[in-house]
């Protein structure tokens, strides 16, 4: 298994900007994507924005599209959220995940390997 621990969090006035960090140990088997969770008190958790860690697509829900940026250092085996145009509704605790399942981003099937998460908060 691998060891996630994400950073960045914190809390943001509306409209502004936060860089979400997710650190994660020495892979045994590289993962085929990673993604960004979120859930906020009383709902259930949900995909945000997902990445293949061979870089070459992304996937973003519609309600984070043209705002958040889902990006990778594969070198410093991090994974990255920039998070721009913060809304309230974006407030929740955020969660990187990694995936060895096949099939489309859009699907967020098969993660595992949770962090802790980050909180942000946006008022």
């Amino acid at each position: 298994h691998v060891q996630l621990v994400e950073s960045g969090g914190g809390s943001v006035q509306a409209g502004g900007s936060l860089r979400l960090s997710c650190a994660a140990s020495r892979y045994t088997l590289t993962p085929r994507s990673m993604a960004w969770f979120r859930q906020a008190p009383g709902n259930q958790r949900e995909g945000v924005a997902a990445i293949y860690t061979s870089g070459v697509s992304t996937y973003y829900t519609n309600s984070v599209k043209g705002r958040f940026t889902i990006s990778q250092d594969n070198a410093k085996n991090t994974l990255y959220l920039q998070m721009n145009s913060l809304k309230p509704e974006d407030t929740a605790m955020y969660y990187c995940a990694t995936s060895y399942a096949s099939g489309s981003l859009s699907l967020f099937r098969g993660y595992g390997d949770w962090g802790r998460g980050t909180q942000v908060t946006v008022s």
